[in-house]
């Protein structure tokens, strides 16, 4: 039988044939350095209540021992695995990010195909081309859907499940129309609503922890012959008319084969959402690292972009999770300690009186010249006035961490250390880092957290 090509099909054609061999030596690099980080983030996150809770109901459904849950260093099967580790590496917001796309990758797409690699016993390389796979397809469906997706929807969990039946296809060597059902299966479960930020609720682990494990399921049930949607993407009740108002399909397959996008990958380096990065950093410019008092300040003016307040406006930081999403709460970290790390969000910090006086300074406004460079620029500026009437000024649209202005190889060696120390022994810290950055060296994968 011979079908139209659809938008699920020529992605889906491409990323089926594409082999280890197309891939330079840069982007492997690039890979290994987003599978370190993501395993500093998945060790940070294990003890978070929502990855306890998921952790409890797994152990009472048992299971065939095929893959790490890392957050215990025990096994289960491969996807209650990728349900776990996609949750812990969501938890601590110290995860990748993709700017134009507005999608965290690695928590869904490595979580999933991770797990699958294991069970497979793959070699390091297919884990890697896996990654890739899985990267490109998560960020082509993202930058396709359109930002109005973001407004309501959480791109990772929504096209992160796209990233892992993908990422998984390749690596069970799916056949094209394998691949295009398992994308069709994947894009029917794609789901993660903001809601939850309105209460604090736990949604976001179980977002990327059901992306992972939806996206590897339909993978899976594509081997055995289950038959998706062929259209999921383009069609009259697919994915994008459901969940957007400014897509475009052609922006998915724009340069295809010329470009990968997964090249263009941020690291984080500050411990909260991404939207207030470019805000810490203008701040962090402002005063070179120098740290202020309330007393000295007379008023913090910022300028964002919209996008940003749509999300974080009417976030309080009425705990230490919701801190990291609360803009004022950030740039006060900013300009009283000089950095926004995991130290930053305590309980002692949010109750502390000189931060709300600090905070009680800021003011965040909307800039549509700042909102036009949106998303592929997500910019920020601050203007500090000082109590002795000296003014500092910042303007930032590439924070540390993106491409643009990317943390080196021992910058990244030293976060995952950072978040992991306390976690695992300094020595197991150093052996994980090893094998990360020698991944492409690894024959079988199912022996990488082997002691």
């Amino acid at each position: 039988m011979v079908f139209e090509p659809t938008l699920s099909g020529r992605l889906g054609t491409f990323l089926s044939r594409l082999s280890y061999n197309d891939l330079s030596e840069s982007q492997v690099c690039k890979l290994k350095i987003y599978f370190l980080d993501w395993l500093g983030s998945a060790i940070a996150g294990k003890e978070g209540k929502p990855v306890q809770i998921i952790l409890d109901v797994i152990r009472d459904l048992g299971g065939t021992p095929e893959s790490t849950i890392i957050a215990t260093q025990s096994y289960g099967n491969c996807l209650m695995a990728a349900l776990v580790n996609g949750a812990s590496s969501h938890m601590v917001e110290m995860d990748d990010l993709h700017r134009e796309s507005i999608l965290h990758p690695a928590a869904p797409i490595i979580s999933a195909v991770l797990a699958l690699a294991e069970r497979e016993k793959a070699s390091g390389a297919d884990l890697l081309l896996a990654i890739a796979v899985g990267y490109e397809a998560a960020i082509r469906v993202a930058v396709g859907v359109g930002p109005s997706h973001y407004r309501f929807w959480h791109t990772t969990a929504t096209c992160g499940t796209f990233g892992a039946a993908a990422g998984a296809a390749r690596l069970l060597g799916l056949d094209e129309e394998q691949t295009i059902s398992a994308y069709g299966s994947a894009g029917t479960q794609a789901g993660g609503l903001w809601e939850f930020l309105t209460n604090n609720a736990m949604s976001k682990q179980l977002h990327t922890g059901k992306a992972a494990l939806n996206g590897l399921l339909s993978a899976l049930l594509a081997q055995r012959g289950f038959t998706g949607a062929r259209k999921i993407l383009e069609g009259e009740k697919g994915f994008f008319k459901a969940t957007s108002i400014d897509f475009d399909g052609a922006k998915s397959l724009a340069d295809l084969g010329k470009e990968f996008y997964f090249e263009r990958n941020s690291i984080k380096y500050h411990a909260s959402c991404g939207h207030t990065h470019s805000a810490i950093d203008a701040v962090l410019q402002a005063t070179q690292g120098a740290a202020l008092a309330p007393e000295d300040v007379k008023s913090v003016s910022v300028s964002v972009y919209q996008g940003s307040l749509d999300l974080l406006a009417d976030i309080e930081p009425k705990n230490t999770y919701l801190a990291k999403f609360n803009l004022p709460f950030c740039i006060a970290s900013a300009l009283m300690f000089g950095h926004a790390d995991l130290t930053a969000f305590s309980t002692e910090r949010i109750r502390n009186p000189e931060m709300t006086r600090m905070m009680q300074k800021i003011r965040i406004k909307s800039d549509p010249e700042l909102s036009a460079m949106y998303p592929r620029k997500w910019p920020a500026r601050v203007e500090i006035v000082k109590r002795s009437g000296e003014r500092l000024t910042g303007f930032v649209t590439h924070p540390k961490g993106d491409p643009e202005n990317p943390l080196s190889e021992s910058e990244v060696i030293g976060k995952f250390k950072t978040l992991t120390r306390g976690l695992i022994d300094d020595d197991w810290a150093e052996r994980l880092c090893e094998r990360a950055l020698s991944l492409d060296k690894i024959s079988d994968v199912s022996t990488f957290f082997t002691r």
